[in-house]
């Protein structure tokens, strides 16, 4: 039988055969938007309690269920759903037990939580933390037991183990997040015990960029031994993309005819415009013939997928030249990522505002940008001299 439209996204449809009552049952269905992507899903029959009523009000939620969870169809809505309840019905029956140890909270509530909104990556690295340092430090206590002495003693341990301060920042803030998770559901009451342990202080913030002469002589030595990691670095240097913005990069973002990039899915969650340059735009029209269609990689790897790295022959390179003589501090080595530094630091020398500058770069906050203030000093200094002058011209006159 034909679909028939009950109203604005539902529409439903009459079996031959089967009846409900003295009418023949219908199926109804709804269709909604996601995305630009128009979806239809089955909401079921008039004889199993559906009407257009219903099935409407089940278009609304899905609607509002994308926006607030993202999920798409009524089967991530419900597998959503499923895993929640399931990790609700572990979290009561654990509540009802008077000693709930923290291992036993993170593997049973906390980490079947975490796993329907996190990646894959971030689970993977919280579930290692939690292996090497948690779990043998405070594991076997009970929540409600657990103090800052306890947090104490594994940072310490991970300090005398040599981790960095970033890493130990990290295990205390993962321990932080089941507690809130814990502290929500009703095990804990409180204050968390991190609250009373000082976090080590972090500045992982690499400053290093490269002169005009030590950018030629990298692009001049990368040229002869690997012409795509030439473009790559040619590229972030000129526009400042990172190195996953350049690896995801496909022939439909690259505008030709306006000289733009279009960057989208990045690590600030901000999507953002790059403007080519002339060396930028010379490089894309050289491969451009080579691009199969819009979804092509620019620069796939050697299968033809995703790069997930930068070639080792841009760290080689890089030692050949000698740009990391002598320096201990990694956060002075020149890595690929300097490339990128490099860009927002000839803005800033070359007199652009800190805003413009974050905006190019696709910064969340104003705050990443100011490590680069200092080097605008000339500038300044030079827009005072300008003042200067134009008040002694005018006393004169």
């Amino acid at each position: 039988m034909a679909w028939i439209w009950s109203q604005t996204g539902v529409r439903y449809r009459e079996h031959k055969t089967r009846m409900h009552g003295i009418r023949p049952d219908r199926y109804y269905s709804i269709r909604y938007k996601v995305n630009g992507k128009e979806i239809e899903e089955g909401c079921g029959w008039s004889s199993k309690g559906i009407t257009a009523k219903k099935a409407d009000k089940k278009r609304k939620e899905m609607i509002e269920a994308h926006i607030e969870s993202g999920a798409e169809t009524l089967k991530e809505r419900r597998e959503i759903e499923a895993a929640q309840r399931e990790a609700e019905r572990i979290a009561r029956e654990l509540a009802e037990k008077e000693n709930v140890t923290f291992a036993d909270y993170f593997n049973s509530v906390y980490m079947p939580i975490a796993q329907t909104h996190k990646t894959d990556k971030t689970i993977y690295t919280e579930m290692l933390i939690f292996k090497n340092w948690l779990s043998p430090a405070v594991g076997h206590i009970p929540l409600k037991d657990i103090s800052a002495f306890h947090i104490e003693k594994f940072k310490k341990a991970q300090i005398k183990k040599g981790l960095a301060s970033r890493s130990v920042q990290h295990t205390i803030a993962i321990f932080r997040h089941v507690w809130y998770e814990a502290r929500r559901s009703g095990h804990v009451t409180g204050d968390c015990p991190t609250v009373h342990v000082k976090t080590p202080r972090v500045d992982n913030r690499r400053m290093r960029f490269l002169t005009r002469d030590e950018a030629v002589r990298l692009l001049e030595a990368l040229q002869p031994i690997s012409q795509q990691v030439h473009d790559m670095a040619l590229l972030s240097m000129n526009t400042g993309m990172r190195a996953g913005e350049i690896f995801s990069l496909s022939w439909g973002r690259v505008d030709m005819a306006r000289n733009q990039i279009q960057i989208v899915d990045t690590k600030s969650k901000r999507n953002r415009v790059a403007y080519m340059t002339d060396a930028v735009k010379a490089m894309f029209t050289r491969l451009h013939g080579k691009a199969q269609d819009v979804n092509a990689l620019v620069f796939p790897d050697a299968r033809g997928g995703r790069a997930v790295a930068i070639s080792k022959t841009f760290g080689r390179t890089v030692e050949a030249l000698g740009f990391n003589n002598a320096i201990v501090d990694p956060r002075q080595r020149v890595v690929f990522h300097t490339l990128r530094h490099t860009f927002a630091s000839w803005l800033v020398e070359s007199g652009t505002d800190l805003y413009t500058v974050k905006e190019l770069l696709g910064h969340a906050s104003i705050a990443l940008t100011e490590r680069y203030s200092h080097l605008g000093e000339n500038t300044l200094k030079e827009a005072v001299r300008r003042l200067e002058g134009a008040a002694r011209k005018e006393l004169v006159t």
